[in-house]
């Protein structure tokens, strides 16, 4: 089943939390304390893989959890780095944040990406020992991994896109000009999913022609199949369009080209721009006048026109060649630049945010870096407690509490810890 689009959370690996221990050895009293670093997180990181085809990997597995970062132990040893997590997707997809809608990454090329970062490990307790505080008893826990929600989304790599209604030939010259063996029957609809093909023009020239299917009127709002893989198209550099000149069909074959140019434009203006060529199919089924009176029409308009008649292969080669020379001089396949992010917030707004509320002469403070701290303090060690007291104090929570009102004696609350406030 061809998949294009999915959904997925990806959840970097935590940071292991830092050790609590003392020097322990013969004769050697008072060692002072030794805790080692706990180990980074494992990052989220993102390849294309040209074994991959479409996005059904994702289909039934939406979450994705690095490893996380081992403790830190006695005698300084850092615990290891949580493993890395490498999620694999096909050449061509595009990384959204499924909130924001903002372009994370995109997967034309072969260099890997780090997506989601793992946590940083915390420090052992050797880390707060000062000429005051001999002995600490706590230990910096290690911080979250990023946790991110992504929209993945497939835009296949192809040189030349086939456009046009269902049933005027495209999967029949595909088949022709390359390896590609899409199901060919004489009914609408019969592709219903994109064909890629390798089209060798001889002389060390080849390019990748996307076989797209049928489009109707109305496919930019839903009509048919094509408004399923519209976006496929998008990075092609040269449009092919395929039209039924004998209208075998019952349909006017200018009609169908102006129909299907205007889903193209509605869908995506910039398609309107993009060079295309024109291949009237069929022609055995028409007559000459009806051949040379649709030439005109689409000369007039100026696109290049070939006749041919894909199942016998006939004057399909110079329509080929035509299509390598153009190749040749056209800029390479797009590729999409990530967007950039949201200026980073404050120290107040983003890393140390905090809430004051009062309730009842009781003043509740709330932020998510608190929280963590309060993780790794010992409130029945002094030293603990003190060094809790300094990060209030420096990260604006007393001066705060002071400017929401509060008075000695009142009430604060912070996760389930409440204290008297004292000046």
């Amino acid at each position: 089943m061809f998949i294009d689009n999915a959904k997925i959370r990806i959840c970097a690996g935590k940071g292991g939390d830092g050790a609590v221990a003392f020097h322990r050895e013969k004769y050697i009293a008072s060692g002072g304390p030794d805790g080692g670093d706990g180990g980074r997180g494992g990052n989220v990181i993102f390849q294309a893989d040209d074994s991959l085809s479409t996005l059904s990997d994702f289909r039934y597995r939406h979450k994705f959890s690095a490893g996380s970062g081992q403790n830190g132990r006695g005698s300084r040893c850092s615990g290891k780095k949580g493993a890395d997590l490498i999620i694999r997707v096909p050449r061509g997809t595009l990384l959204k944040d499924a909130e924001t809608g903002r372009l994370i990454a995109d997967f034309s090329s072969d260099e890997p990406q780090v997506i989601a970062k793992g946590g940083r490990g915390g420090w052992g307790n050797a880390h707060f020992a000062t000429s005051t505080r001999q002995t600490p008893r706590f230990a910096k826990a290690g911080a979250d991994g990023e946790t991110l929600e992504l929209q993945l989304e497939l835009k296949l790599l192809a040189d030349v896109g086939l456009v046009g209604y269902p049933n005027v030939g495209k999967s029949t010259l595909i088949s022709v000009v390359s390896e590609a063996n899409p199901e060919i029957a004489n009914y609408h609809f019969t592709t219903v999913t994109p064909v890629l093909g390798v089209v060798n023009a001889g002389l060390g020239r080849s390019f990748v022609m996307a076989d797209i299917p049928g489009l109707v009127e109305g496919a930019s709002d839903g009509a048919g199949l094509g408004h399923q893989f519209l976006r496929h198209v998008e990075r092609c550099r040269l449009l092919l369009h395929i039209v039924d000149v004998s209208g075998s069909e019952g349909r006017d074959p200018k009609n169908d080209f102006m129909v299907i140019n205007s889903e193209l434009k509605k869908f995506n203006s910039d398609l309107a721009k993009r060079p295309m060529i024109v291949a009237g199919n069929k022609c055995d089924l028409a007559t000459d006048r009806q051949v040379a009176d649709f030439r005109e029409f689409v000369e007039k308009q100026g696109y290049e026109f070939f006749p041919i008649m894909a199942a016998i292969n006939y004057q399909v080669k110079p329509l080929i060649n035509r299509i390598s020379e153009l190749l040749s001089k056209l800029p390479p396949i797009r590729r999409y630049q990530p967007e950039p992010e949201a200026a980073p917030p404050t120290a107040q707004d983003g890393e140390n945010k905090f809430i004051i509320k009062n309730v009842n002469g009781v003043f509740t403070v709330e932020g998510d870096w608190l929280y963590r701290t309060m993780k790794s303090i010992r409130f029945d060690d002094q030293d603990s407690m003190r060094y809790f007291e300094n990060v209030l104090e420096k990260a604006g929570v007393i001066a705060a509490l002071r400017n929401a009102g509060i008075q000695e004696g009142n009430t604060v609350s912070i996760y389930g810890l409440e204290f008297n406030f004292v000046e």
